[in-house]
Formats: C-alpha cells, structure tokens, sequence
C-alpha cells in the first residue's frame, strides 16, 4: 500500500454526520472519510446487529470499544474485543459481523 495526495490533518469525527446502514437485524452508524480510493470509518453497531451480506472488501478493522463476532463463510468464528483487531485482504475470505452487545469500530478500506 502506499498512502499518496493526503496531506497532514486531523479529524474529529463527532462532526462527521453518520449515516444509517440496516443490517439483518440492528443498525450501524458510519462516520466515513473517504481520501481517494481510502475509505476511513468509525462505526457504531447497535446491540443485536447482525451483517445483511457476506463482505469480500478487505479492511483493517480495530475494536474500540466493545465485543464484536466475526464469522467467516467456512464457519469459522473470532472474537474481538476492546483493542482487538483484524485484518484481511479483499476477495481473501468472506464475512459478516456480529454483535450482541453493540460495539464501535475504526475502519480502514
């Protein structure tokens, strides 16, 4: 990867208007800078949501609060946590998220 047209800034993402994303079941709130082809989210996951697709984008996911499941399309299941993280690449393995307590992630796709 090499990061290029971003100059130095910071971001305060409470000023980021978050937009609405229904899951299967749940709701999810995404706060999205985009920089080019970099989309940068924070996002917030009601209790009780539950992923509406399987994903193939690859991410750099961070766990900033909460326990989030990750279930990958062969059945495999991973639990993050407060400071966890995931990484995958796209296309690598199909997966949906989960979240029975509600959680806030920090995305990079």
């Amino acid at each position: 990867m090499h990061l290029r047209d971003m100059p130095f800034a910071v971001t305060d993402w409470s000023s980021i208007e978050p937009t609405e994303h229904k899951g299967e079941t749940g709701v999810a709130y995404w706060r999205t800078l985009k920089l080019g082809e970099l989309r940068i989210r924070m996002v917030e996951y009601s209790p009780g949501y539950l992923a509406d697709h399987w994903c193939v984008k690859g991410h750099v996911l961070l766990c900033v609060e909460g326990e989030l499941e990750t279930e990958l399309a062969d059945g495999r299941k991973f639990v993050l946590t407060t400071g966890m993280s995931y990484q995958v690449a796209d296309e690598a393995e199909p997966h949906r998220s989960f979240t029975k307590t509600g959680c806030r992630l920090f995305i990079v796709d």
